[in-house]
């Protein structure tokens, strides 16, 4: 558990990525954001200012839908759309099958995690070409471990959960594409930052399904804060932040969410598109 698989994926070069996505020639949009003359790719993608997800190699890649929603109603172009680095699946991927939306509860025996309150937003959108549109009906996965860095249904040397169920569900996206869950802030265990895993399949009941996994960090700042509460606080100083988390390394300053308050607790709203093949 201290080392999750090697980080796959990267991000494509300005090259690739015009050739995946080109330009958007009938709406006169470009759907490469703020690529200067002078800008590298990743520039470009953390210069957008809305969060965006992630892809690795030509049949995938990110877009941004909630800004793209704007622009779209007010101008009539279309949505633009980013390329971000997909990332290993690490520990521990269950495929339960629990459909749900707040998934901070055990089925097992009723019991809650306990932890800040944090509602994840997902926006999955579709790249047919170059267009943007919602994608309707994907299935997307969210797990990661309790405020002491424990994982669901797993065997580990440190703890086993088998049979436990806590912090791990799916649901589908709507029609605009939107898929939400409630869970608690994830708390941290040895050799890895502040993270949550993800996974989206556009049919996984199929081998035609297309599939990406990565993974969403937060900044080392407002994880520090948070680990002032308990029960993050019973578990002590942690030992690996952003700047020495290996898979953070691979891209993760573009997968960082940007929480804010919401009630008793946080929000993050996380926009990502697949290229459909």
């Amino acid at each position: 558990m201290d080392h999750d698989d090697r980080p796959v994926g990267r991000v494509l070069s300005r090259r690739e990525m015009l050739k995946l996505l080109g330009t958007v020639s009938a709406a006169g949009a470009v759907v490469l954001v703020g690529c200067g003359p002078d800008e590298t790719p990743t520039q470009a993608a953390t210069s957008a200012p809305a969060q965006s997800g992630a892809t690795t190699a030509p049949t995938q890649a990110a877009a941004n839908p909630t800004e793209a929603a704007a622009s779209t109603e007010a101008s009539g172009s279309l949505p633009t759309c980013v390329v971000k680095p997909e990332m290993t699946e690490g520990p521990y991927f269950v495929d339960e099958k629990l459909n749900r939306s707040d998934i901070r509860s055990d089925p097992s025996d009723g019991s809650v995690s306990e932890g800040v309150p944090f509602q994840l937003v997902f926006r999955v959108s579709k790249i047919d070409m170059t267009v943007c549109s919602p994608l309707a009906g994907a299935v997307v996965d969210v797990w990661h471990c309790d405020a002491l860095g424990v994982y669901s249904d797993v065997q580990d040397p440190s703890f086993n959960t088998q049979g436990k169920k806590f912090l791990r569900g799916y649901q589908e996206t709507d029609a605009s594409g939107t898929a939400t869950f409630l869970t608690i802030y994830p708390g941290w265990y040895q050799g890895r930052t502040v993270h949550i895993h993800f996974k989206i399949r556009t049919d996984p009941n199929s081998d035609a399904g297309q599939e990406f996994t990565s993974q969403l960090f937060f900044e080392d700042s407002f994880s520090d804060q948070v680990f002032t509460q308990q029960p993050y606080a019973s578990k002590g100083q942690r030992n690996t932040l952003n700047a020495n988390d290996g898979i953070f390394g691979n891209g993760g300053d573009q997968l960082t969410l940007q929480p804010t308050p919401s009630g008793d607790g946080y929000i993050a709203v996380f926009d990502i598109g697949l290229q459909m093949i």
